[in-house]
C-alpha cells in the first residue's frame, strides 16, 4: 500500500455520534453527531481526500451530515441498511457494534463502489416531508374508520372527533403541498407535465417529484430498476426461474398502483397493452406489475423530452 492509495471512508450515524472508519488507512475515530463539530470533521476528511463516503439511510438521523459533507464537496453516497447488512455477513461480519458498522461501511464502499449520487434539495426534503406527513394522516384515518365501524357507541363521538381533525389536517397538508409546488416554476412545469397523463393527480404527481428527483433523467430501463418495476432474473443451470421484482422504492410503487389501475380503463393506451396481457394468460398481478412499469417509463419519456401525454409516446423505446 503506498501513501497514495485512494482512501473510502464509512460513518456509522446514531443519534449522539458518528462513528468514522478508513480504509485502506486503517484510521478510525469518533466524533459528536452536533452540527457545531461538523466544520472539524469536514477539514479532517478533506485532509484524507476520499475517493468515496458511504453512510447508511438512517431513519433521518444521517440528513445532517450528509448535508454538510455535500456542502464541503465530499463524494457522498447514502445506500440501503440492508444492502450493507447483506455485505457484512458476505464477509463473514455477524457482530454488529457501531465501531464494526463504520469498518462495514468503509470495506462497503472500498469493495462495492457505489454511485455517488447528489443530495435532494432542501426544497426535494421539505416536499418528501410533506408527502410522508400526509401518508402517514391517511393511515391514521383508515384506522379511525375501521375502529369506528366496529366500536361502542360510547366512545364514537371521540373517534369522530379525532376523523374531523385528521380531514383538516390533510386538507392542510395538501394546500401546503399545492402552494410548495406552485411556488418552483421548474416543479410546476413537472407537475403539469404528470398530471396530462391519465390517472396521475395530484397526490400520484407529488409522490414522484418527492421520491423519484431522477425521474426524466435517467433511461427507462435504469428508472425502473431504481423504482424496482424491472424484474430480476432467477436462472441457474437449465432452471429458468419466474422474474420477480424486488427492492426499489416502495412509496413510488404504491403511488403507482392506483393511477395503473385507473390508465388499464381509460388510456388507450396501457388499456390495450393490459388486455394484451391478459389474453395471452399473464395473472393479474404480472399484468398489473407490467403496466405500472410501462406508465414509468411513459412517464420518464415525457419529463425528458418536455412532452405532455399522447399516444404515440406509449410506442417509444
Amino acid at each position: 500500500m503506498t501513501d497514495h492509495a485512494p482512501q473510502f471512508v464509512g460513518i456509522d450515524v446514531s443519534k449522539d455520534r458518528l462513528d468514522i472508519a478508513v480504509r485502506p488507512m486503517g484510521n478510525y475515530w469518533q466524533c459528536p453527531n452536533a452540527a457545531k463539530q461538523f466544520p472539524d470533521l469536514m477539514a479532517r476528511l478533506r485532509t484524507l481526500a476520499p475517493k468515496l463516503i458511504v453512510l447508511e439511510a438512517s431513519g433521518g438521523l444521517h440528513v445532517p451530515v450528509s448535508a454538510a459533507l455535500a456542502e464541503a464537496g465530499l463524494p457522498l453516497a447514502v445506500v440501503n441498511p440492508r444492502q450493507v447488512r447483506d455485505f457484512a455477513k458476505a464477509t463473514g461480519t455477524l457482530a454488529k457494534t457501531d465501531a464494526l458498522d463504520a469498518r462495514v461501511l468503509a470495506h462497503f464502499a472500498e469493495a462495492v463502489r457505489p454511485e455517488a449520487r447528489p443530495l435532494p434539495s432542501a426544497q426535494t426534503l421539505q416536499l418528501d416531508a410533506l408527502m410522508t406527513r400526509r401518508r402517514q394522516l391517511v393511515a391514521m384515518q383508515s384506522a379511525e374508520q375501521n375502529r369506528l365501524a366496529s366500536a361502542p357507541a360510547c366512545v364514537h363521538p371521540d373517534i369522530e372527533a379525532h376523523l374531523r381533525w385528521l380531514a383538516q389536517r390533510i386538507d392542510d397538508t395538501d394546500k401546503a403541498l399545492r402552494t410548495l409546488i406552485e411556488n418552483s416554476p421548474a416543479w410546476r412545469a413537472k407537475d403539469e407535465l404528470l398530471q396530462s397523463m391519465c390517472g396521475i393527480g395530484p397526490v400520484s404527481a407529488g409522490t414522484l417529484l418527492a421520491a423519484l428527483p431522477e425521474l426524466g433523467t435517467l433511461s427507462n430501463r435504469k428508472i425502473a430498476k431504481l423504482v424496482g418495476l424491472a424484474p430480476l432474473n432467477r436462472d441457474s443451470g437449465r432452471m429458468r426461474g419466474k422474474r420477480t421484482i424486488g427492492g426499489g422504492r416502495a412509496d413510488v410503487r404504491t403511488a403507482l398502483y392506483m393511477p395503473t389501475r385507473s390508465a388499464v380503463r381509460f388510456n388507450p393506451a396501457l388499456r390495450v397493452f393490459y388486455q394484451r396481457l391478459k389474453h395471452a394468460g399473464k395473472p393479474e398481478k404480472v399484468a398489473m406489475t407490467a403496466c405500472m412499469r410501462k406508465l414509468l417509463t411513459i412517464l420518464n419519456t415525457m419529463l425528458k423530452t418536455n412532452t405532455h401525454w399522447r399516444k404515440t409516446l406509449a410506442t417509444q423505446p
